[in-house]
């Protein structure tokens, strides 16, 4: 059998949306013909084939139907055996993972991920600009002539002072 739509596009059968838009896009700039160093037939069956997976798996009735057809079902399926046993316990049942889950954690949120170039960059600018207003209303205080600590704090200790 050929490969299915989720190894052409290199995700799992889990995948969300935004995961299979993020592999057609990288593989679409990868595979595209008029940017690949691929001979041209090959780079064209290669963009043909990317291009299909994502119509169907985009489309979430594309989707399921080709789920469906494939035979892969998104629902956690106990064995039989496991249905059988009568003295598992909460923490024996924990242990017991399907053998079609492939995810690395149980929560099924998604794992920690280092910090792309981008994102640090972005953290870099806000850093930046929150030293940048910082000094620039220290500059403003000190050329308007304000003492960095007014004398209205000192008398706040004393209203403390007079509180029932």
């Amino acid at each position: 059998m050929s490969k299915t739509y989720y190894a052409i596009l290199g995700v799992n059968p889990w995948a969300s949306e935004i995961d299979i838009r993020r592999a057609y896009r990288d593989l679409s700039k990868l595979y595209h013909p008029d940017t690949t160093q691929l001979p041209k037939d090959e780079a064209i069956e290669s963009f043909r084939q990317i291009n299909e997976a994502y119509a169907t798996l985009s489309n979430a009735d594309r989707r399921n139907n080709y789920d469906r057809r494939i035979q892969f079902s998104r629902f956690q399926y106990a064995s039989i055996e496991n249905q059988v046993s009568t003295d598992a316990t909460a923490s024996n049942a924990q242990s017991r993972v399907p053998k079609n889950l492939q995810t690395i954690d149980d929560d099924g949120l998604p794992s920690e991920r280092p910090l792309s170039g981008g994102e640090l960059f972005a953290l870099l600018l806000i850093g930046a600009t929150l030293v940048a207003c910082l000094v620039l209303v220290f500059l403003v205080a000190l050329l308007r002539g304000d003492r960095l600590f007014p004398e209205a704090i000192a008398p706040l200790s004393i209203f403390w002072l007079y509180l029932p």
